[in-house]
């Protein structure tokens, strides 16, 4: 005996358990399929309402799918309903068996009966495949003119189905479609208006894919075209439905067909999308409907919403913009938190996709801009700030984040100080989560919209005492930049301030505290001074400076002052943040970095004991744990070591040597180029220039790829494919740096060397440009080298990974510390090492280097690299292996033909992608000067192991870029090398 529906519910509903249901399951579907072995029919109808139970629950039913077909096939309409039910439920479009179904579907929408004919129309639009449409519109498509409003509506609805699974018969309903608007019941209206609605959307994908200008609104098509002339039918429908009295059978909330009313609303807005004369047509309707539409019940929210997306998307007049925000402005006052949701997610996208809200406000002078409309929208929305501001107030997070997004449009230069305000306060409350996502967005903020350097400066500073510990890099890199370019008043307030804030905090906010020691590193000499500025009486006690010219007339002002520090407290409040146990890692190299600066700043002004204490800081890490923290300490006591004349001697061969270049002389004393050098090491930061970085940014966007290098290409072509640079006058955009200081540094060598007034060698822009991707040499009189690419920004508090060989100690390049005995492997797809501007480069994989005598030789070709001013390499080429003649080992021969040693040799080395390489440090980098028959030291070379994967079809080939310092003065050179015998490298 069969179970009914009815038992079977009651049976589940008992269940304790899952495994109770699940057996109840179990038994009474294995009882179904044995009733479908058995053809049980009379029982039929039962099993698949009793399958659509199970399926509900999540019970697999694919085992009845069959049973709805012949259920479907039956000439009760009972077991009709129920065939159509389940093959609705049961079965995707997707499945096989659906098309079994097509015959008995065009035998049902030929039927008399219009609920047999409905439930056809019904499973039509809900299943129908592109095949099964093909077949059964013609059926479809009677229906659209039958007399009877039941199946017209169905009709349409089964219509929108077919015409979305074969776009390419839409040109052939269109004039039935329009007929259709004419229908007197509302019922059939509403799936008018959904078809055309669904049919334009359609045509517009269909036109877009075919070739169509996407870039405008309005776009001409037969549909759309004909569809346009039916908007004064669709006004005067909308206009009817607002004049109608009370109509018990579409009354809603005491608003007539609110449904209809959307639907017309939605259609109209796609019309008037980039259409002027339509948008003209129904600018005074929409006005009707903004104006007249009940707000009491949530049918009219409903209406309104509509109404302000048709009226942001059409051409409408300003006017009809304004009273758009003005009532999503009244959203905003709703209680109903789902009401207020809407009004702020609808008007941050309104405003955005409308110019840029507040600044275009600002850009376009208050509404006199080119984009009227745009202004005017974002104006009208400014009288609603401060309803948008108690937003962020609300308890509810989702409502929080969205009026957050609102306010970011709402900045402009009038309101940029109140709205920050309100930024940083929420900042306070706000999830962790979201804390680095609000610092970016504020930087963007200050960035654009910053009335002053002072008030910039002053924000920046604040957000890393609330946020410093979740804020990103960039932010940290942009407000130490922003410090760098200002002026030397502005240096000395941040300082201070910065000062200040790193002593007053618990040790928590990391940002904080790397700005803050950086910019005591770089100006603890202004601390030692006394610095005062006037503060408005009525700032309410904060520390904002505002200069008197700003002031209007009668206004007081209070004279806050910072009283000068001794140089032990400067260096007192460094070390206690340094000595804490959950003192950061990179927070103590910076720590490091700022000792030895300190050190060259209270040079003239200290005591020995702090000048002594200094020093020893500095040394305290040399036996650290960490290898970046001993290199630092090593590195800065001999730049230390150097500035006070002291050599530093390192144990070679056993013997010593001086490592900057003075041999095994027992003398003491260093000589005054490499005393200036250490001295330019530890100078302050050059001003970075924005408007150099952006140039060189667009260039390198433009250059030629390693595999263009190698295949012949120019540099103008690369040249040709970089983007315009913008507008002459346009101001620097800190934001827009990808890679401030990274690639190629020999523009921005030349600039350095311009401000500290020193001449370097000339070098050509296209070849720096050539291999900018390739090198990032550090820039020669900066102590401070490459920051990696962030985003939003650029980063110069990054810690990206080290790709080619670093000189072991190097006084033009400290802040890129390498052991002298070590390298990592340089491969042909690894950049150059782009460095930290505070040197916090993580420690390598590094193997041992091999003296360049080990390498055995079987015969040797003397191969000429180049000469530039002094400095000639060659390069002595050998095969390893007899057996394997694509290896190579190449010997470069370093020799001096100058008066003075040379400094800081540097070489760099490109290949094809064909070639791999492994390149091993210099013997030394310090070259000494070559007399006739030998040298006055030891020969420097540099050993260079290569593999030619395509030997016999391409020769070896060498970019090469050599970096040093002679007579105190920085030179690169960057050359290719191929006179490689062909056929055998």
């Amino acid at each position: 005996m069969s179970l009914k529906l009815r038992d079977l519910i009651r049976q589940v509903r008992a269940c304790k358990t899952a495994a109770e249901e699940r057996a109840v399951i179990a038994k009474e579907s294995a009882m179904i399929r044995t009733a479908i072995r058995e053809e049980q029919e009379h029982y039929r109808h039962r099993n698949v309402a009793k399958l659509l139970f199970m399926h509900m629950l999540g019970y697999p039913t694919h085992f009845g799918q069959l049973e709805c077909m012949k259920l479907v096939a039956s000439p009760h309409f009972p077991e009709k309903r129920i065939g159509y039910l389940g093959m609705m439920l049961l079965l995707s479009e997707q499945a096989d068996v659906l098309m079994l179904a097509t015959n008995s579907l065009k035998n049902d929408l030929n039927n008399d009966n219009k609920f047999i004919a409905g439930l056809a129309l019904c499973a039509i639009g809900n299943l129908a495949t592109a095949d099964m449409s093909r077949d059964l519109t013609p059926e479809v498509d009677k229906h659209l003119g039958s007399s009877k409003p039941y199946l017209r509506k169905k009709a349409c609805l089964a219509m929108s189905r077919c015409l979305t699974k074969c776009p390419d018969m839409i040109e052939d309903f269109v004039e039935r479609i329009v007929s259709l608007l004419n229908d007197r019941s509302h019922g059939v209206l509403i799936t008018v208006v959904q078809l055309m609605t669904q049919v334009l959307v359609m045509d517009r994908k269909e036109y877009f894919e075919n070739g169509g200008d996407e870039d405008g609104g309005e776009y001409d098509s037969p549909c759309r075209t004909a569809f346009l002339r039916l908007v004064p039918s669709l006004v005067k429908l909308l206009r009817n439905l607002l004049s109608m009295g009370y109509s018990p059978d579409h009354d809603v909330g005491g608003i007539s067909d609110p449904f209809l009313q959307v639907q017309i609303l939605t259609l109209l807005r796609l019309l008037g999308s980039g259409n002027v004369k339509a948008s003209e047509e129904m600018n005074d309707v929409l006005a009707q409907v903004a104006t007249n539409t009940e707000t009491s019940k949530n049918a009219g929210n409903a209406i309104l919403y509509e109404c302000v997306q048709t009226i942001m998307a059409v051409e409408s007049d300003d006017g009809l913009r304004v009273l758009a925000v003005n009532i999503l402005g009244r959203f905003l006052l709703n209680r109903d938190n789902n009401i207020r949701y809407v009004a702020l997610n609808t008007l941050a996208r309104c405003i955005a996709e409308s110019g840029g809200g507040g600044g275009a406000v600002a850009e376009g002078g208050g509404g006199d801009g080119e984009d009227g409309a745009a202004n005017t929208a974002a104006s009208a929305l400014q009288r609603h700030r401060t309803t948008v501001v108690d937003c962020l107030k609300d308890p509810d997070i989702s409502i929080r984040q969205r009026a957050l997004e609102l306010i970011y449009h709402l900045v402009n230069q009038e309101n940029v100080e109140t709205l920050t305000a309100e930024l940083l306060n929420y900042l306070v409350l706000c999830p962790r989560e979201h804390r680095s996502d609000i610092c970016t967005r504020v930087l963007r903020v200050v960035d654009r919209f910053s009335p002053d350097d002072r008030w910039r400066v002053d924000t920046l500073i604040t957000m890393l005492t609330i946020a410093g510990r979740e804020c990103a890099p960039n932010v940290q890199s942009s407000t130490a930049v922003y410090i760098s370019r200002s002026s030397e008043d502005l240096r000395a307030y941040s300082t201070h301030k910065l000062l200040k804030a790193v002593r007053d905090d618990d040790g928590s906010q990391r940002g904080l505290l790397n700005v803050g020691i950086w910019c005591i590193g770089e100006y603890g000499d202004l601390l030692l001074r006394p610095y005062s500025y006037n503060l408005p009486s009525g700032n309410g006690g904060g520390e904002s400076a505002i200069d008197l010219s700003g002031l209007s007339a009668g206004e007081s002002t209070t004279l806050v002052t910072f009283e000068p520090l001794e140089p032990t407290a400067v260096v007192g409040i460094v070390e206690a943040v340094v000595a804490r146990h959950t003192c950061p890692l990179e927070v103590k190299q910076r720590g490091l970095t700022c000792f030895t600066k300190l050190r060259e700043r209270f040079a003239d002004v200290a005591d020995g004991a702090t000048l002594d204490r200094l020093q020893a800081l500095v040394k305290k890490y040399e036996d650290s744990h960490s290898l970046e923290l001993q290199l630092r300490s090593c590195e800065y006591g001999a730049l230390m070591n150097a500035i006070k004349g002291v050599s530093v001697k390192r144990g070679s061969n056993g013997g010593e040597e001086d490592i900057f270049g003075g041999g095994s002389s027992v003398s003491e004393s260093v000589s005054p180029t490499v005393v200036s050098a250490a001295k330019e090491a530890l100078a302050r930061m050059p001003v970075v220039d924005i408007k150099l970085m952006q140039r060189k940014r667009e260039e390198r966007s433009g250059a030629m790829t390693e595999g263009d290098i190698f295949n012949g290409g120019s540099n103008d072509a690369a040249v040709a494919r970089a983007p315009k640079s913008s507008a002459a006058g346009a101001e620097p955009n800190l934001l827009d740096l990808d890679d401030i200081f990274g690639g190629s540094t020999a523009s921005a060598t030349s600039s350095v060397a311009k401000q500290n007034g020193s001449s370097s060698a000339p070098s050509q822009p296209s070849d720096v440009d050539l291999l900018s991707d390739i090198f990032s040499a550090p820039p020669a009189a900066a102590p401070a080298v490459a920051a990696a690419p962030a985003v939003g920004g650029f980063d110069i508090f990054s810690q990206p990974p080290v790709a080619m060989a670093a000189t072991p100690i190097n006084t033009n390049d400290l802040f890129a510390p390498q052991p002298a005995s070590t390298t990592p492997v340089a491969s042909t797809n690894s950049s150059a090492a782009v460095m930290d501007l505070f040197g916090t480069t993580p420690s390598p994989t590094l193997i041992p280097a091999q003296p360049a005598s080990s390498v055995p030789s079987t015969s040797e070709v003397i191969v000429p690299g180049f000469t530039h001013q002094g400095l000639t390499v060659e390069f002595k080429c050998t095969k390893p292996d007899t057996w394997n003649k694509q290896n190579s080992v190449l010997v470069a021969k370093f020799i001096n033909t100058t008066n003075e040693p040379l400094y800081g040799l540097h070489l760099q080395v490109a290949v094809p992608k064909y070639v791999t390489m492994e390149m091993k440090p210099p013997t030394s980098t310090t070259i000494p000067v070559s007399i006739a028959g030998g040298s006055s030291g030891k020969e420097v070379t540099q050993t260079i192991s290569v593999t030619n994967t395509m030997l016999g079809t391409k020769n070896l080939m060498l970019k090469v870029k050599a970096s040093f310092t002679s007579k105190g003065t920085k030179v690169e050179h960057m050359t290719t090398c191929s006179g490689f015998p062909a056929g055998q490298y």
